[in-house]
Formats: C-alpha cells, structure tokens, sequence
C-alpha cells in the first residue's frame, strides 16, 4: 500500500505535506482552521485521476479546492487538499457556449464573454476571485439570481473524474436515478444534493463530494444594452418586502436589501426612521414601477450615478476592517433563505436572536429572493464567545426551520451546516435519500467527507481561526493568511503567496 503522504509515482504537479504549506491551506474565507495532511496542486486532468486512483487504494481523504473563498467550510478538512487553480483554462466561445477549468476565475470567464458581445451572468460578489469550479461546486449565485438564477441552469456539461479515477464527461438529458423527494418552498437551494431531473443537476452543487470538476460547459447570455438602478427607502421592513415584490413582479434583475443593521454601520445618508433600503437593477427598458410605501426613491440611469448607488453594497466593509479589533466579523449564520413573504420575518427574527446573545450583527443581502447575509461581530475576549456562537447559530437554525426556508441559498453546507441538515429536511426518507447518493458514488466516503453527508458525530463549530486560544500559524504562513484577508487576495495561488511572505 502506498503510503498517505507519498504521492502516486505518476503524479507531476505540487506535493507538499510540510507545515508551511499545511498552514497557509488550513483556512479559507469562513471561520472554520483545520490542518490538512498534505497539499497536492494537479497539473492537468491526468493528474486529478492519478490523485483518485490513489485515493482509492490508500483510502485517503481528497478535499477539493478552488481559491479558497468559499464560506462554509467545504475547502478545508484534514484530508488531502487537492487545489485545482492551475486547471484554469478558457476555451474559446462557440455557439453561445464556452468550456473552461475549474480554476478559472470567474471575472475572466465573462471577460472572454465579453469580448463576444455576451456575458456569463452568474455574479456572486466573490467574482473578481472565486473558481467556475467553486461555483459550480456550490450552485452559487449572486446579486443578477433574481433573474438569472443560480449555476445549475448555466451549466451545460461536466468533465469529471470519479472516485475510482474513471474520467467522464457528462452532458445534459442523461437523467438521475433518484427521484425527486422534497422541495424546499424557497427561490433559491445550495443544501443537501439536488434530487430529480438531471444527472448535471445533481452534480452542480454537490460540493466536490461525488466527483471532481476537471472541466466545465457554461452556457452563455447576451449583454444587456442598458441598465438602470433604482434606490428606495422605507419606513417598515414589511414595506421593503412589499417593495421587494413589486420589484420582483416588475422583473428585476437585482433586489438587494440594505437592513438598519448595515446602513447603521455603513453611515448612509437616508430619511430618518428609514428600516431597510432596497437597491434594484432593470436590464434594457424598465417598466413603470411605483412603491408607494417608499419614503425616498432615487433614479439613477448613467454608469456614474448607477456606480455610486451600488457602492452602497459594499460601503460596510472598511467600516467592519475598521472596528475594535478584538470584535471579529464571523460568518455562521451567512446564508439563509426563506419564502419571499416570510423576509421580514426572518430579519426581525435574526435581529432578536443576535440581541438575546448581545450581539451586534449586520445584515444585508437578495431582497428578490428572500436571501439573507449576515456578519454577527464577535468579542472573542469575552470568555463565553464560542457559546455565544453556538446558541445564535442553532436559534437562527431552528428560526429558518421555522419559516420554511434553507440554511444556505448560495454558499454550500460545507462543514458548518451539514450536521445541521436534519434541521430543515425535515422528513428521514430525504436525508436518507442523500447518504444513498454518496454511498453510489463515493462508497468509502474519501471525496470531502463530512460534507452533504454527516460523519458520525460531527458538529458544525471545530477549531474557530479567530480564536485567540488556538496556536498561531508559523510566521510566514500567518503573514500570507494576513494578505489575503486584507487584500482579498483568493485569486493568488496559496504557495506563491507563502513564497512571497516568507
């Protein structure tokens, strides 16, 4: 048997299992640290294979990684981390469709698009770092899903490698053997395995636990010819909802919603009283729309004035960067989803249970699909934080529940939400359903266990990287880790960056 921390003799990219290199991939964009066992960076598809066949006489643990912006766990794990950045090529566009690695960045997949005349319209706000394969690992979103949806539709095939190491390309019409069980009365759904349809549905969002991306089929879209923002304050969060669907009926491209939480912290100028803002985008002409509960609304068609409101959706976070910096910004509770007319529901419900922990919180996120962010501010000086995380993150849980929504609308389950699936699938035969999924698979549970499917005994809260009891990282590697917080550097491969800091 080969040993774990030896590579397979065919494999001809990166392998390191030191712990410099360990370290500066123990962390990714959420809050989780766990230390892998080694670090492989494949060069090609051949050498994905050469790590899966590995994998299957060693039985060693593969995790698949993009750039490691991912917020909920799934690109860490103490496995080995298979970091595929350098699968990052973009072919060329044709017919309206264009094949690309796993590692391509997601601005430059729409920058080749563009240089067509045509757009790749899933935009999270991760764009300008984050890996098609990522993405498409997580159905991820963005602000446009309110017209565009998520991933899985934009997918149009899947060059995949197993976990025996057979290699095959997978093309939408070969249809799925599970039957759909349960659906989620939400907009949007990046839990548990998508059940029913298409074999490419089931894979896109399946978070690197059935099979690697080694290349990915995206279809494209034509670019809008015009745009126009609309900025609308109101009074009550029931109005901004209210807003939000006429927003939504009116066929918005964009619908996010700014709660008091983030226009507090961000210091934004609006009406006294104002609750919540809503900042929408129209493609091409827009339709009359009015919101008559609105106490302010603001028009803004030229890229400038367009540019200078969209700013408000990123004015918090030099403003977070900026506090006490024994206050962390942790995301736990980051990614919920509820039926359109439970939003304010589940806002006020956040608000409470962040105050019942004395927490300040902002919130944030996709008004038009009911989708919510939020970055709890933490004191980890304060001796009972980690139980203060724990009770928001199961009181926020059982809220959703409760409302019949997901724990995640774009993010994944990674390691923080799976062991909390039966929370919100609710009936056995479903998650049941899924552990039958990995078992067909991935019998020996070797692609990102604990993911999609439960370990035995897992929890959600491990090693938390903002601890300040955990040891701290060798000195190069924190000063690595440092610069790509503080430069949002994802997009520089983890090595270079770890050279460069050394």
């Amino acid at each position: 048997m080969i040993h774990p921390l030896r590579p397979p003799s065919e494999f001809r990219g990166v392998f390191r299992d030191d712990l410099l290199a360990r370290a500066v991939y123990a962390e990714a964009a959420g809050i989780a640290r766990a230390t892998p066992l080694a670090i492989a960076v494949p060069v090609d598809a051949a050498d994905v294979i050469a790590l899966a066949r590995w994998s299957h006489e060693t039985l060693t643990p593969l995790i698949p990684r993009g750039s490691g912006s991912s917020m909920s766990g799934g690109a860490v794990g103490n496995g080995v981390i298979v970091d595929l950045g350098r699968l990052d090529t973009i072919g060329p566009v044709a017919d309206g469709h264009i094949m690309v690695g796993p590692g391509a960045i997601r601005s430059r997949v729409d920058a080749a698009a563009a240089r067509v005349g045509l757009r790749f319209p899933v935009d999270p706000s991760s764009g300008a770092f984050c890996t098609i394969g990522g993405m498409t690992a997580t159905n991820a979103a963005g602000a446009h899903s309110l017209r565009h949806g998520s991933m899985r539709p934009w997918v149009t095939a899947l060059d995949c490698v197993f976990a025996d190491g057979r290699r095959e390309v997978i093309r939408r019409g070969v249809p799925q053997q599970w039957s759909e069980t349960e659906r989620l009365a939400v907009r949007k759904n990046s839990s548990g395995y998508y059940l029913g349809g298409d074999l490419v549905d089931l894979l896109v969002g399946s978070e690197g636990t059935l099979a690697f991306f080694v290349g990915i089929e995206l279809a494209l879209d034509a670019r809008p010819v015009s745009t126009t923002s609309i900025s609308a304050a109101f009074r009550t969060l029931d109005g901004a909802v209210a807003g939000a669907a006429v927003a939504r009926e009116a066929g918005a491209a964009a619908c996010e919603l700014l709660d008091k939480t983030f226009l507090d912290f961000a210091q934004v100028d609006r009406p006294t009283d104002t609750e919540a803002v809503l900042l929408m985008e129209f493609e091409g002409e827009v339709p009359a729309v009015e919101f008559p509960e609105a106490s302010r609304v603001d028009v803004a068609k030229d890229p400038e004035a367009q540019h200078a409101l969209w700013e408000l959706r990123h004015a918090a976070s030099p403003i977070l960067n900026r506090l006490d910096p024994g206050l962390k910004s942790m995301q736990f509770i980051e990614d919920g989803c509820v039926p359109p007319a439970r939003l304010a529901d589940y806002v006020r419900g956040v608000r409470t249970a962040l105050a019942s922990q004395s927490v300040r919180g902002v919130i944030f996120g996709h008004a038009g699909d009911a989708h919510v962010h939020v970055n709890p501010l933490i004191d980890v000086r304060d001796g009972s934080w980690r139980d203060r995380v724990s009770v928001l993150l199961a009181d926020v849980a059982a809220l959703t529940a409760r409302l019949g929504g997901t724990l995640t609308g774009e993010h994944g389950d990674g390691r923080l939400r799976t062991p909390l699936l039966d929370t919100v699938w609710h009936q056995w035969e479903t998650l049941a359903r899924f552990a039958e999924v990995k078992r067909a698979f991935d019998p020996d549970h070797r692609l990102n266990p604990g993911v999609k499917v439960p370990l035995p005994g897992q929890q959600s809260l491990g090693d938390i990287k903002y601890d300040p009891a955990l040891p701290p990282p060798p000195p190069a590697a924190a000063r690595a880790l440092a610069r790509v917080e503080r430069e949002r550097a994802y997009a520089t491969p983890r090595l270079t960056l770890l050279a460069e800091n050394s």
